[in-house]
C-alpha cells in the first residue's frame, strides 16, 4: 500500500509504504510499515532511499514501471515477494474516506501538529497554519483531517507516522465491515479507479473481500520497521537516513511473515469491555488496545459511571494467571487489579471495567506480538 506525494507533472517519492499480508488459512494479515528513509540497494541503480525507487523505475523504464522497482527493490533488501500493489495521492485519500462517509478513528494518544487552517489556503504562506490538536478520543474524520493525522510529522517523526497511518488502515477496515461497503465494491471500484494506480482489479478484490467478513482488527498484527530494527546514519553526502541491522529486521520480518501461535491463542479468548466511567470513547481504546495484541472484544453498556479504578474480572474456569497476566499487561494494569469470579454460564471469558484511572495512551510496538 502506497500513498505517495505526486502532484500533476512534477516527479514525487512514496512516503508511505505498508506491506499487507494476507494469510487467509489462519485468518491473520500482518501490516509492516517500512519508512521512507530506509537505506536500500536499488537493483540495477545504487543505494538510495527506499521512497525514490517508485520514481527511478518510471524515469529509466524500468520491467513495470515504478511499482515494478519498487517490488523488486523490497524482494532484494527485505526478502519479501510482493503480488499487488496499490498507490494514492493526496486528494485520492481523501476522496476514498468522504466516499465511506468518513473514518471513526480511535485516537489513544493526543497530537498536536501543523495545520492549513483550511485545505483551500495557499500552504506556502505561514500565516496559513495553526496548531492543532486531536485525541484522545474515538475522532470522526472526514478525508482531509485523515489525511493530515496520516502525513503531519513536523512535531513528530516518521516513526510514529507510520504508528497512525497503521491506525487509519485499521480505522478504515472497521468502517468498511460497518456500513455494508464490500456489497459496493463493483460501485466503489469504478468510482475510485482513477484515485488509485493498482494492478488489482475487480475480479481480484471480489475475490480478496471473501475474506473480510471473518475478519477482525484482532487479526491484524502490525510490525513497524523502527529502532532497533534500525539506525540512525549520515551518507557520505550529508544524508540522513536510516542503516537496517540486518540480523533484528530479519527476525522481525520473519515473525511478520509466519503465522502466530499466541495470536491464534489469544483469538479464542473474548474479553468484553464496559466504560465504568463517563469520558466517552473509553471502550473503544481500550477494546483497540486489545485488538493490537490479538484479543477479540466485545464491548458492552455499562452498569454505573462512577468506577474509580479499572479491573479485570477474571470468569475462566481454569483462572490461569498465565493468561490474564499478558491481559494485565497489555493495560497498563497491576496485578491487583484482577478480580477471580468463575462463571461456567458466561459467554466471554474476561470483564474489562474502565475506571477513571484508566490511561489510553499507548505503544502499539510495545504490546510484543
Amino acid at each position: 500500500l502506497i500513498g505517495s506525494d505526486r502532484r500533476p507533472g512534477g516527479s514525487f517519492r512514496t512516503d508511505t509504504m505498508v506491506i499487507a499480508i494476507l494469510r487467509p488459512n489462519e485468518g491473520q494479515v500482518s501490516l509492516i510499515s517500512i519508512p521512507r528513509d530506509l537505506w536500500v540497494s536499488i537493483p540495477g541503480w545504487e543505494n538510495q532511499r527506499i521512497n525514490t525507487a517508485y520514481q527511478h523505475g518510471i524515469s529509466v523504464g524500468y520491467p513495470g514501471g515504478g511499482a515494478g522497482l519498487l517490488k523488486e527493490t523490497i524482494l532484494y533488501n527485505l526478502g519479501i515477494r510482493i503480488d499487488h500493489t496499490a498507490m494514492v495521492e493526496f486528494d485520492g485519500f481523501r476522496q476514498i474516506v468522504d466516499t465511506l462517509g468518513g473514518v471513526d478513528v480511535p485516537v489513544a494518544c493526543p497530537y498536536t501538529d501543523w495545520r492549513l487552517i483550511d485545505p483551500s489556503f495557499n500552504p506556502e504562506n505561514e500565516n496559513n497554519w495553526h496548531l492543532y490538536t486531536t485525541g484522545p478520543g474515538v475522532i470522526h474524520m472526514d478525508g482531509d483531517l485523515a489525511l493530515w493525522y496520516a502525513r503531519s510529522r513536523q512535531k513528530s517523526s516518521d516513526f510514529d507516522r507510520g504508528r497512525r497511518q497503521q491506525e487509519v488502515l485499521r480505522a478504515l477496515f472497521v468502517q468498511a465491515l460497518q456500513t455494508g461497503t464490500l456489497t459496493r465494491i463493483p460501485e466503489l471500484y469504478n468510482n475510485l479507479s482513477s484515485s488509485v494506480e493498482t494492478d488489482l482489479g475487480l475480479g481480484d478484490l471480489l475475490q480478496l473481500a471473501v475474506y473480510a467478513p471473518k475478519m477482525t482488527n484482532a487479526d491484524i498484527r502490525s510490525y513497524y520497521i523502527r529502532p532497533p530494527y534500525v539506525s540512525s546514519w549520515i551518507t557520505e553526502g550529508g544524508a540522513y537516513v536510516l542503516l537496517p541491522n540486518e540480523q533484528a529486521l530479519q527476525q522481525m520480518l520473519t515473525e511478520a511473515l509466519s503465522p502466530s501461535t499466541q495470536i491464534v491463542q489469544r483469538q479464542a479468548i473474548v474479553i468484553d469491555v464496559m466504560n465504568g466511567t463517563s469520558i466517552p470513547g473509553y471502550d473503544t481504546l481500550a477494546s483497540t488496545r486489545l485488538n493490537y495484541a490479538g484479543y477479540e472484544t466485545h464491548i458492552i453498556p455499562s452498569d454505573r459511571q462512577d468506577y474509580a479504578y479499572s479491573v479485570l474480572i477474571d470468569k475462566t474456569p481454569a483462572q490461569d494467571r498465565l493468561q490474564s497476566g499478558p491481559i494485565l499487561n497489555v493495560m497498563g494494569m497491576p496485578p491487583v487489579s484482577l478480580i477471580p469470579a468463575s462463571d461456567p454460564n458466561s459467554t466471554s471469558h474476561y470483564l474489562l471495567i474502565l475506571g477513571y484511572d484508566y490511561q489510553p495512551c499507548f505503544s502499539p510496538e510495545k504490546l510484543g506480538q
